[in-house]
């Protein structure tokens, strides 16, 4: 049934989405947020003020719904209008990339591992230290009045 013929409270049942569905595939042609809200409006005699209450709450309802996609050009289409295709590309440049990739792990292994042998260096000579400290003996002042 086409949107003419509808009367107007066959048109109030419907969401906006379904009404926007409606309306594109009637027109067969994509159209902006603006100018499918207007027609919309205009078919429930919505006023200017409630064009502009409403307009925020709109673009939100078509942007969450899956029939529909923005194109490019600001404009919407029904999403079964655009076919999406997805390409896998298995030239060199992928495997130039994965080495790449492989490279740069590598090299923060080295990094770690240099890291990690600066660390049991200092850790070396930390412990020579303890071991000077443990020929030392404390001894009292009066004992070093004493001698």
């Amino acid at each position: 049934m086409s949107l003419k013929d509808m009367t107007k409270e066959e048109l109030e049942v419907l969401s906006y989405a379904d009404l926007t569905y409606m309306l594109l595939k009637e027109n067969k042609k994509t159209m902006t947020t603006p100018a499918i809200f207007k027609l919309i409006c205009d078919l429930l005699e919505y006023t200017d003020e409630e064009y502009a209450a409403k307009i925020g709450d709109y673009y939100t309802s078509l942007t969450i719904d899956k029939r529909f996609v923005l194109l490019d050009n600001a404009e919407w289409d029904i999403r079964d209008n655009h076919k999406i295709e997805v390409v896998v590309d298995d030239d060199e440049e992928d495997l130039e990339e994965s080495d790449e990739m492989d490279d740069e792990e590598s090299e923060e292994e080295d990094v770690e591992t240099e890291e990690s042998e600066e660390i049991d260096a200092i850790d070396d000579d930390l412990d020579d230290v303890d071991d000077d400290l443990d020929d030392l003996a404390i001894i009292d002042d009066e004992e070093n009045e004493e001698e």
